[in-house]
Order: C-alpha cells, then structure tokens, then sequence
C-alpha cells in the first residue's frame, strides 16, 4: 500500500468506523456465535501473495462482526464503560502513524513530556494534592500503565522494593531473601484500598486506612479504576477525600473519561520509588540529559521496556471536550443510573442492593438466587441487551451498569421494560 492508496483506503476505512459507530444500535448486542466459531471462516496460513483490501474489508462483515460484543452498544449494560470517543480514535491514528517506542526521553521526546504534562492536567482536574504532580520540580508525578492491575503490581513490586532497602539501612545483616520471606501485604476481598468496587462500587475510607498506614510506614496504594474519573466533578471529589494518605493512586480514563483502551493513570508522590524498582540503564539506552533533573525516563516507572505514545489521546480528549464536556458526561451517566434505580424502586417484585452512587445500579428480584440467575440467564440469551452478575455476600445479583457514549433515557426505558417482561416470564414459570 503507497501513500496515495493509504489516504483513499483511510478515508474509507473511516466512513467505515463512523458507519459501524453511528448504526451500532442496530446490531445484536451480544453474538450469537460458539466457541471456535472463527477458524473455520480462515485459512490455516497466511496467505503467500497480497490479498485485496476489498476482500479483507469485507471479510470484516463475514467474520469478525458477527463475533463481536458491541461494548459501545446503547444497550451494553455489563461490566464498567470502556471509553470511546471520535478525538481519541484520531489521537490512536497519529500514534500508530508516528510509530514511536517511548521508552526514554530520547527515544522521542514529545513522547515523554507531553505525558508528564497530560498526567499534571489530569491531576489537577482531580484536585490531587500537590505532591503527586511533577510540576514546580515536586518529587511525585504520573505515568501511564496498560491497566489498574498493572498499576497495582507496579505498585506492590515498589513497595516490596522500598521495604526491602529501608530494612537492609536498618540491618544490614539481613539478606533480602530472610526480609523477603517476612513481608506481608495486607487486601481486602475487595484486592486493596478501593474507591468504586467492581462488584458494587463502594467505597473505602481512605480517611480511616490511611492514617493507620502511614503510622506504620505501610505504603497505601489506592485503585479508583472505575469511578476515578467521576472525580473531575465537584460534586463527587469528596469521595476522594483520603489520597493525601497515599503513595500511590490509580484509575483508568480507558473506562469512563472518553479516552480509548489502554490509558491508565497512575500518581506517585515520590517518583523515586518506583524508579528505585525498576531502573534498567543498559548503555544503549543512556542519554545525555538522563540526569539532568529536567525529564524522566519512563522505562523506569513499568514492567515493560517500551510503551506507546498514549498521552496524544488524552491531549485530544481533555482539548476536544474540555473539563466541562467531561463533567457534563459524566453527570448524565449518574443521572441515567438514577433513572433506572427510580424505576426499580417503583416495581415492588425488586430490590435495591447497595447505595447507588455513580453508573452502577445493583439489583435483583426478592427471592431467591436461582430466580435471579434463571432471570440473567433469559436476559443474556435474548440478546436485546446484556448484563453481568455479582454476589454480594449470599446473594446473586445483577448489575446495571451505564457505559455507552451514546445511551440515552429512551434506552434505558427499554432495557427495564424488556428485563420486566422476562422476569414475569421467570416468576410465572417458577410457580407453574
């Protein structure tokens, strides 16, 4: 493919997206297909000469879509949001193109700064205390992870490192072998310190664990992945009252701020613990101002060694929509959830199971669990929207959760309308 095939085959594979985008709630939420649906619909190779663009094009009809769970379906109630917006797909497109792999300030440095300035934007929007942010020389700041549960193992594989050298100042007689086989680290069935649980969204009180923490010189990480982003609205930042408490801080713009899969935002307050965890300095990789006190390296705030140019999404997001924007999209997720927990409220066969707070409404049928998984299960195999279960405690029950760019009243007037009907479906097949 030469450059001018590249823009005539471009501008079609984007009216494409927008085609796919704009009549995603025409499509079946959910596949009909079963497992190894897909090998059979391909050859057992690849192909030795060229295929058409015309023929892959449209095998994307006949093969991949019909395979395909339409997250950003206005009837895509499961799980959390993943985010979808138009300036973050573009974003996606200029770094695919300038195809850079970040893994110092060298290596590209627009790469490096602008995502120490975008996770200084973010903070802020935040409110995060100064002293996760990189700006005015501070000793903390941001980086960018694929997920919250790699920030989690960044975060817990900087802690056993931090531990390990503040025990050996202390002794130095121990190995790190008898201090490693000594440390704990403490969780919750909810895995650490959460703000919005994946199950119900719940909150942690970082005001009560924090202190504790730092009293005792236990590093405090903070996973806020889902309802992170709500944080940006005045109205819901006390729920993150507590950070100042923490070492480090996570949550995913890739779920509910409109920026695409994979943007994690992780904050430390000081950098230099993570940088103690993972430093790999190989001569092929130094540079001249590594030491300069200026940038940083971001090979040594991950697991990996390279790392995209992530931060141009969340520069065409937070500039495209503003803080504003944002918020306001973020208010009618709430509102939307509300709605729904209003009309379930107002039906007497159901209940409420925990507090609704942000997106996510946990719900059930009074009864038993096996009426609960039989009204799920005719639920998902409809296919008109789709669901997915949690136990709270002893009882099943299932979430509602608002995650489309482009769900509307109208839609979630339809799910419970749809989920009313099968469930006198299920009662009355119970009694019978």
């Amino acid at each position: 493919m030469n450059t001018s095939e590249f823009r005539r085959r471009g501008k079609e594979m984007v009216d494409y997206v927008a085609d796919y985008m704009e009549g995603i709630e025409g499509r079946q939420v959910y596949p009909d297909v079963e497992p190894g649906y897909l090998r059979p619909l391909i050859p057992d190779s690849a192909p030795q000469e060229p295929d058409t663009f015309e023929d892959i094009i449209n095998d994307i009809e006949k093969i991949i879509m019909p395979g395909v769970t339409h997250w950003h379906s206005p009837y895509f109630f499961a799980y959390f949001p993943t985010a979808s917006s138009y300036p973050a797909m573009l974003a996606d497109m200029l770094c695919g193109a300038i195809g850079c792999i970040g893994f110092s300030w060298a290596a590209s440095p627009a790469c490096t700064e602008l995502e120490t300035v975008m996770m200084d934007w973010l903070g802020k929007m935040l409110e995060l205390p100064k002293a996760f942010l990189t700006e005015n020389a501070g000793e903390g700041g941001g980086v960018i992870q694929g997920s919250a549960s790699e920030a989690t193992l960044v975060a817990l594989l900087a802690a056993r490192t931090k531990a390990i050298h503040r025990l050996q100042a202390a002794s130095p007689e121990l190995t790190q072998a008898a201090i490693m086989e000594k440390l704990v680290a403490y969780s919750s069935d909810q895995v650490v310190a959460t703000l919005g649980t994946t199950t119900c969204c719940s909150f942690d009180n970082l005001l009560e664990v924090g202190p504790i923490c730092n009293k005792e010189d236990m590093w405090l990480h903070v996973d806020a992945a889902y309802a992170g982003s709500a944080f940006i609205c005045p109205e819901f930042r006390h729920l993150l009252n507590g950070v100042e408490f923490a070492d480090s801080f996570n949550f995913n713009p890739h779920k509910w701020l409109l920026v695409n899969f994979d943007c994690s935002a992780m904050w430390v307050k000081k950098r230099s613990d993570l940088t103690g965890a993972f430093r790999l300095d190989p001569t092929y990789l130094k540079h001249s101002h590594q030491d300069s006190g200026l940038i940083t390296d971001y090979r040594h705030w991950q697991i990996p060694l390279g790392r995209r140019f992530r931060s141009l999404k969340m520069w065409f997001v937070f500039r495209m929509y503003g803080v504003k924007g944002l918020q306001a999209y973020i208010r009618k997720h709430v509102q939307l959830s509300h709605e729904f927990e209003s009309l379930v409220l107002q039906d007497p066969r159901f209940e409420i199971c925990a507090e609704v707070t942000l997106g996510l409404v946990c719900f059930r049928l009074k009864g038993s669990n096996k009426v609960n998984e039989a009204l799920l299960q005719r639920i998902n195999s409809a296919k008109k929207i789709h669901l997915v279960p949690c136990h709270l405690r002893d009882k099943f029950v299932l979430r509602f959760a608002i995650c489309s760019r482009t769900v509307e009243s109208a839609h979630v007037q339809r799910a419970w309308e749809h989920i009313k009907e099968l469930a006198a479906d299920v009662l009355r097949a119970e009694r019978e």
